[in-house]
């Protein structure tokens, strides 16, 4: 036990503990209100926080607004640039297409690659893939340009043997033409004169016949086996056949326009030029008969009466209406001594000589002239024909090399027959009293009408001092012929000849293909106007001009066929025409 001040004391700590709690309690009550000043301040901080947080984040968004409008107009610019290069582009495109196409498709091409090669890398399967098929084209491109190459090769060697061909085909017919006129027999013959002829024939396969166009008398017959005794297509030589029938069956006119038939030239220039459709339009009006009737009046289909044994009849177009007929001579066949005798009739008033060669010197000296018989055609419509052939010399088919000073009138021809081109030139000279009359007829590959009638030109030129012009204007006072001026000749001087050398390709009239052949377009006021009237037809609707079997080239064109896939190619083969 404690004693009694003992707990006195302890109850006055007791107490004073107790007052020190309360007043430490209200304290502490009184001093919770003082802590409001202290969180106010902080809230005010942090709205100054939030204020400066959101200025920042302000100025943040502003600078990026900033940042995109220069973006954007940054954008704006490229993009205007982007399209002037679009542009540029496009007019590159325009003015070259092929090249900027293909610069384009082998940009797109190689950017292509790039991301199948990007792609192909991360696959290996796909770039396995990618590498056997790059192995593939390269071996297919290898076929293709091996195959293009035996292709090549294929080719030349073809071309090579056409060439050996043909180079055997024209040596074999000048070896043959050589060899015949070692065999002709030259009694009675001129032998100046024929080597002459010989001289101007050359390195030429074919025939020549010299003979004095009003008595028959025959000065040189060179190579007569092709002469005389055989006999070739007349090509366009015909047309003169063609034009004495149509006028006088009064299809031609007296001007040489065709009856009813719109033409784009007179009978002058149509056998000046040969003009085909011409001879054909006319010819299928007066038909086969009459035209046969007129060439056996001028001597073909028959023997001449030449005192040579074995001489040829010839052969004529009985029962053929083809419209060729009449402009290119098909399935007629004459001698060169036949048209000798044909335009010396013409020339020198239609008497039909009957050609002999003087055995001896007794017929030398004192030859007689024998005549088969008169040709019953009024002479003005026998002669008509002779312009067209003073024209064919001087500016027409048979003008080059011509001198035209010796009066030479005649007409060409050029077509094929017997697998092979044939050249013809039928003449006389000087027209105004013919004294001589010479006959070409060439073949060969590279033969036309014009070379005949080079080489005529050559034995003319050999002739000239015998031949003496009387009246050179006869000719021009009797058929009223125009002189012809400076642009005329100009003209006729780049004027591409006619003749039948359209047998290369398809025939002018059934092709519908009438189209001036003058180049110089100054040429209005001396050539006819054209006048394309279509293809001959008849009325079943058929063309009456068509192709026959003695049209075909003695080579047809060789076709070589080649596979694109790059297989074996066929071998090379003739194709048949």
């Amino acid at each position: 036990m404690f004693p009694k001040n003992s707990c006195v004391g302890a109850a006055s700590i007791l107490f004073v503990l107790l007052l020190a709690s309360s007043f430490s309690v209200a304290q502490t009550k009184k001093a919770a209100p003082a802590k409001k000043p202290a969180t106010t301040t902080q809230a005010k901080q942090s709205k100054d926080a939030n204020k400066k947080s959101a200025a920042k984040a302000n100025a943040a968004a502003t600078k990026k607004t900033v940042d995109n409008k220069a973006n954007a107009k940054t954008t704006t610019k490229a993009t205007k640039s982007n399209a002037k290069a679009t542009t540029a582009n496009k007019n590159a495109a325009k003015s070259t297409p092929k090249r900027a196409a293909k610069d384009i498709k082998t940009k797109l091409s190689a950017k292509d690659r790039a991301i199948a090669d990007a792609k192909d890398k991360k696959n290996p399967k796909k770039a396995a893939e990618s590498k056997k098929g790059a192995a593939e084209r390269r071996r297919l491109e290898k076929v293709r340009q091996a195959a293009a190459l035996a292709e090549r090769r294929r080719r030349e060697q073809a071309a090579r043997e056409a060439l050996a061909r043909r180079l055997a085909f024209e040596r074999g017919l000048r070896t043959e033409t050589v060899s015949n006129i070692a065999k002709d027999n030259t009694e009675g013959e001129d032998l100046a004169i024929r080597a002459e002829a010989i001289k101007a024939l050359g390195s030429h396969a074919g025939s020549v016949v010299v003979m004095e166009a009003q008595t028959g008398k025959v000065l040189t017959i060179v190579n007569q086996d092709w002469a005389i005794r055989d006999s070739i297509k007349p090509c366009s030589t015909i047309k003169l056949v063609t034009g004495v029938a149509g006028l006088n069956e009064g299809v031609i006119n007296k001007d040489g326009a065709i009856r009813d038939t719109p033409s784009r030239r007179d009978l002058d220039d149509a056998l000046a030029y040969s003009d085909n459709p011409y001879f054909q339009r006319a010819g299928l009006i007066f038909g086969n008969g009459k035209m046969i009737e007129y060439a056996r009046e001028l001597g073909l289909g028959q023997a001449t009466g030449l005192n040579v044994e074995g001489e040829t009849a010839g052969k004529l177009a009985i029962g053929n209406n083809n419209a060729r007929i009449y402009s290119h001579g098909d399935d007629f066949e004459v001698s060169t001594l036949q048209l000798a005798v044909m335009v010396s009739a013409i020339t020198n008033g239609g008497r039909r000589v009957i050609p002999r060669v003087p055995r001896n010197e007794i017929e030398k000296a004192r030859f007689q002239t024998f005549y088969r018989h008169k040709i019953e055609l009024p002479r003005q419509n026998l002669r008509r024909v002779i312009p067209g052939m003073i024209g064919a010399a001087e500016y027409g088919t048979a003008r080059r090399d011509m001198d035209m000073s010796l009066g030479v009138a005649g007409k060409t021809g050029s077509c094929i027959s017997k697998g092979t081109w044939v050249g013809l030139f039928a003449s006389v000279a000087p027209i105004e009293d013919p004294k001589y009359s010479v006959v070409v007829i060439t073949r060969g590959q590279s033969e036309r009408g014009r070379h005949a009638a080079a080489v005529a030109s050559k034995i003319y030129s050999a002739l000239s001092r015998n031949i003496v012009r009387t009246d050179r204007n006869l000719a021009q006072t009797e058929f009223k012929l125009q002189p012809r001026n400076g642009t005329t000749m100009a003209v006729a001087a780049v004027a591409e000849e006619e003749d039948d050398e359209t047998e290369g390709r398809t025939d002018a009239v059934a092709a519908g293909d009438i189209g001036d052949s003058i180049k110089n377009p100054g040429s209005v006021d001396t050539i006819p106007p054209v006048v394309n009237r279509g293809p001959i037809v008849r009325a079943d609707g058929k063309k009456l001009v068509t192709k026959t079997g003695n049209s075909k080239p003695v080579f047809p064109p060789v076709v070589i066929t080649y596979d694109k896939d790059g297989k074996e190619a066929k071998k090379p083969g003739v194709k048949p025409e």
